[in-house]
């Protein structure tokens, strides 16, 4: 399969004009367009068989087929992902429907749970797009019993959480490269020793707070050495990260002391380093942004029925990812207005979580 960039590489003007017009007219009415008609509607004058050779091209390439004999060209799911990723171009909450959804979500709050709230914000979605309102709520400040790293791919892990409650959830991650299976081990373990019985954020918390104290303790040591002249930052000034050098080890292998301090700053740098890398691994953990497209059988759930999941995250006043709320549809579902509905939807519903 041609990546996206490869695939532009290939499409002239004449081609991306007449693969946009397929597209737009399957997302408008569902039905395949004919040679014929597509050429009455190109801004260049293409005789039919012109055409139906740049249909065949994008056929070769993947972005469209023929539901059957003679008939016209439809968008296959790889041609609707590049025509999301590459030509659409996401337009703005029309002022009708940014008072639609301010209405429906603001207008009601003091008389409404969250989880009403929550379904009249999925049903106004439905309404809005003629497709299904889709709301996933995590607990808040859930407290955490047990949590598992697991290397899926080179850079993919799953994170497998288990709540208090006995709910266990499933999170996918991209690893920083260069993970290792002990990284992940050592991080795991580092969680559910100060993570259990806490919720998350607590858990970000202590993490934070013991940094705090590994540095303060680490500018204390560097600062004693560099002050006996035995050591120096070093690299700052060229825009890389600050290294302590010490000189002269040789020569302090009759100070005990200064022997001691040493290896006890290169063990506060060691730990130090570690703690970062679970920091890191608690946000990937922790975190997911912006809207989310997947068509057909990009997510599995509708790999069969062939529709469409727009879904985006709201998040709570510590800036955590508590919920998602979305539309499955049709593949053909207009997706320059409803991204931006959504969008919209998911931010209003988190300034809703940070004001209480």
């Amino acid at each position: 399969m041609l990546s996206r960039t490869e695939i532009s590489t290939e499409l002239d003007e004449r081609s991306r004009e007449i693969f946009r017009l397929i597209v737009e007219t399957y997302m408008q009415d569902g039905e395949p367009l004919g040679s014929r008609n597509l050429s009455k509607k190109l801004p260049m004058s293409l005789s039919p068989a012109s055409v139906r050779n740049v249909m065949s091209d994008l056929e070769a390439l993947g972005l469209i087929y023929s539901p059957h004999i003679s008939a016209g060209r439809l968008p296959t799911e790889q041609g609707l992902r590049f025509f999301v990723d590459a030509f659409m171009d996401t337009g703005e909450v029309s002022d009708a429907e940014r008072t639609l959804i301010e209405s429906q979500i603001k207008g009601n709050r003091g008389d409404q749970s969250m989880e009403r709230l929550l379904t009249d914000a999925s049903q106004m979605l439905s309404g809005l797009s003629r497709g299904a309102g889709l709301v996933l709520a995590t607990k808040r400040e859930g407290i955490l019993k047990h949590i598992e790293f697991i290397r899926l791919e080179e850079n993919k892990a799953l994170a497998v959480l288990v709540w208090e409650s006995g709910d266990v959830e499933n999170r996918v991650f991209d690893l920083p490269p260069g993970t290792t299976a002990s990284q992940l081990a050592e991080a795991a373990n580092y969680l559910n020793h100060h993570g259990r019985d806490r919720s998350l954020a607590d858990a970000r918390r202590k993490i934070e707070a013991r940094q705090e104290a590994l540095r303060s303790e680490v500018d204390a040591v560097s600062a004693d050495l560099i002050a006996r002249g035995l050591a120096v930052w070093s690299g700052s000034g060229q825009g890389q990260p600050a290294q302590l050098i010490v000189r002269g080890r040789s020569n302090l292998i009759e100070n005990v002391q200064d022997k001691e301090q040493i290896e006890r700053l290169k063990l506060l740098f060691d730990e130090l380093e570690r703690k970062d890398e679970i920091v890191r691994m608690l946000d990937l953990t922790e975190t997911g942004s912006g809207v989310k497209i997947f068509i057909g059988s990009e997510n599995r759930l509708f790999s069969l029925s062939g529709s469409s999941l727009v879904v985006a995250p709201y998040r709570d006043s510590s800036r955590s990812v508590v919920g998602a709320i979305g539309i499955i549809g049709p593949t053909r579902l207009n997706y320059a207005r409803i991204v931006p509905v959504v969008d919209y939807t998911a931010q209003l519903i988190g300034k809703l979580l940070e004001e209480g």
